[in-house]
């Protein structure tokens, strides 16, 4: 195994003023030595690690880090600055910045010495010692744990409220930490959440789950927890085993920046006797994070229902789309399979196919209600969301039905939870009264109250669809194309998908022309920045060069994620130039009245376009808006060539899927 840094990887007078500058040099220091083979490529994914999160911490340090393709060896480069270098941290800029490169398949060995690692920095004798040495390779030694000085105890711990006397028994947590990562802020949270625990005399056991290994707490551990601390950036695995416990849950950042605080709201709460069944297993995972509004956590939980929904409708469209490709459009009239079905027939195999995608969008409205009743309250909420979306189909309330359906079913469970129970009873709340009350609740407001205004709702609008012509139609395209190129695959992007995908349920001459016009959209700003890159590529630094390149691929193949690489490295011209190009080619789509019934395949479904040719004629015009914008404006500046580097182009996965931090 070689050695996880040496001198050469320290830089005692790091001279870098910002954080992409202090990166790259630092991560010069491991292509010298051989540890990372591509620089570029390396510190694209650094950049998008940091874009999903800021790496600075409190006490002055900064830990970029990511796993990356271009990493031979578990590596660790350490700068030292004079000045200070902004990572993000809320009490400044930060003096001691460590920047940790793993490899892809990084084995569990060296990441539990990265872990280790995490854990020290929250030590103040170590990083005093970090900031007083002056010799490259004692530092490097010093983070090799060869000359580690003696642990700090209880000095630098945050202090924590309300301490227990030595005489009473310990007051006993359970934590959980986790980030997208898991190398560096799920350990530091465990050590901090320890550490603040020792001085407070609460009893602390914390599960990492992170790329070191998930070794469950042990039930006897759990069971005998007085109180749960979550602290996570995705989602936390087997959550349900903390069922019945106050619970506070909140982002993995909160726990290494004040634990002490967590710990006594905890304790407040284990006091006040907040707590009900399944309440660690059913609290929204965002509720706790600091900072987040109301509208915020509506738009996680939309969006979590739309994740899941994705795949269903993926799967099941393009089975369809085949079945007409096949068969023709009047397969949709076809005996069922299981009852006639011949295999040397081209009917039968068509028929066979838009069946089972059928079946598969028959749970496109249930799946989008269940999870968003599961984004909102977990597990509890799948049974009423589920049922609630089932509903919303069986009374033609579509789309918007399901919607309301899983919003409905979140916000009954979660008042069910308020009402204490006795304890006796609290075993059987998860598996039995929370889903016997939550889903005749939710039958009856759907059924009765709100089921068949949203029904009405939704065929006016279908109506609206089917008679759009003229200036609504482009007008619409119009906005439909601004959305999808706002945010290339987030939160505006996912709601005009979601939107285009939900009238292909009961698809209609509107909703098809609109389910053209979304992917068309959608294709142009990664087509857009290709064929920017291709003619005028001295405007372009070589990594941007390189993803020029992907984006070809990635744009015919309608993965508008392809273009974040350019829009992160210079949002103010290439978000308005790719928006520009989207809104001209969702205008266009809509005014020659092309229509889709796929809802992804990018080129590779044209075939299946009614009009093929001037729906390619729209996306050529949408991507020549924006490449012609971005040249435009990118002319009035100076070349790119001194700029950071762009982020590395995203692996072509399914684009409307978010993406696991």
């Amino acid at each position: 195994m070689s050695e996880l840094i040496t001198a050469e990887l320290v830089d005692v007078d790091l001279a870098a003023e910002t954080k992409q500058t202090a990166a790259r040099s630092l991560a010069e220091r491991m292509v010298a030595a051989g540890r990372v083979t591509d620089l570029d490529g390396f510190l694209a994914d650094v950049a998008a690690r940091e874009a999903q999160m800021p790496t600075g911490l409190d006490g002055g340090i900064g830990i970029p880090h990511c796993r990356s393709e271009h990493v031979t060896a578990p590596t660790l480069a350490f700068g030292r600055s004079a000045r200070g270098i902004d990572f993000g941290a809320p009490d400044g800029p930060a003096d001691l910045i460590f920047l940790i490169a793993a490899p892809a398949g990084a084995d569990d060995d060296h990441l539990t010495i990265l872990s280790a690692l995490a854990r020290r920095l929250m030590d103040a004798e170590f990083t005093d010692a970090l900031r007083a040495e002056r010799d490259p390779g004692a530092v490097a030694a010093l983070i090799r744990g060869e000359e580690a000085p003696a642990p700090a105890g209880s000095t630098g711990a945050p202090e924590a409220a309300g301490e227990v006397p030595a005489a009473a028994a310990p007051f006993r947590i359970v934590a959980v930490t986790s980030c997208p990562t898991g190398i560096a802020h799920t350990y530091m949270a465990a050590e901090s959440l320890q550490k603040a625990g020792e001085a407070a005399g609460v009893d602390v056991v914390v599960e990492t789950q992170g790329s070191a290994g998930f070794t469950r707490l042990d039930p006897g551990v759990i069971a005998a927890a007085d109180a749960v601390i979550l602290a996570h950036d995705v989602e936390v695995r087997e959550k349900d085993r903390f069922a019945g416990k106050p619970t506070v849950d909140v982002g993995v950042k909160a726990a290494i920046n004040r634990p002490a605080e967590l710990i006594a709201d905890v304790r407040g709460k284990a006091a006040r006797g907040e707590t009900t069944a399944a309440a660690a297993a059913t609290a929204p995972m965002d509720t706790g994070a600091p900072g987040d509004h109301f509208g915020t956590r509506l738009r996680k939980w939309l969006m979590t229902g739309v994740s899941y929904m994705v795949p269903f409708v993926a799967a099941g469209g393009l089975l369809i789309a085949l079945a007409f490709a096949i068969g023709g459009y009047e397969i949709n009239s076809a005996p069922s399979v299981a009852e006639h079905f011949v295999w040397t027939e081209a009917a039968s195999w068509a028929a066979l196919l838009f069946q089972t995608g059928g079946a598969a969008f028959g749970f496109l409205v249930p799946v989008l209600a269940g999870y968003i009743a599961y984004g909102m309250v977990d597990r509890p909420g799948l049974v009423p969301g589920f049922v609630g979306g089932a509903i919303a189909v069986t009374i033609n309330a579509g789309f918007l039905g399901g919607l309301a359906a899983g919003l409905i079913a979140g916000a009954v469970v979660m008042a069910i939870q308020r009402v204490r129970v006795p304890a006796v009873l609290r075993g059987v709340m998860p598996v039995v009264v929370i889903p016997l009350i939550s889903a005749a609740v939710v039958g009856f407001l759907m059924f009765i109250v709100v089921g068949k205004p949203i029904a009405s709702l939704q065929k006016a609008m279908t109506d609206w669809l089917s008679g759009l012509s003229g200036g609504n139609a482009v007008l619409l395209g119009v906005l439909l194309g601004l959305m999808m190129c706002f945010d290339l695959g987030g939160p505006v992007n996912k709601v005009a998908y979601a939107f285009a995908v939900g009238g292909l349920a009961t698809p209609t001459d509107g909703s098809l022309k609109v389910m053209a016009a979304v992917m068309a959209a959608g294709m142009v700003p990664p087509l857009g920045m290709a064929l920017a890159t291709t003619v005028r590529a001295k405007l372009f630094t070589k990594a941007e060069q390189d993803n020029g390149k992907a984006a070809w691929v990635l744009g015919a193949s309608f993965i508008s994620e392809g273009a974040i690489p350019f829009a992160a490295a210079d949002p103010l011209r290439v978000i308005p130039s790719a928006m520009a190009g989207g809104a001209v080619t969702g205008a266009l789509s809509m005014a020659f009245g092309a229509t889709l019934r796929a809802p992804h395949g990018g080129i590779f479904v044209v075939p299946l376009i009614g009009g093929p040719l001037v729906y390619l004629l729209a996306i050529a015009a949408g991507t020549v808006v924006t490449a012609g914008l971005v040249v435009l404006l990118k002319s009035r500046r100076k070349p790119a060539g001194s700029a950071a580097t762009a982020p590395a182009a995203p692996e072509a996965a399914d684009p409307k899927v978010p993406a696991a931090a």
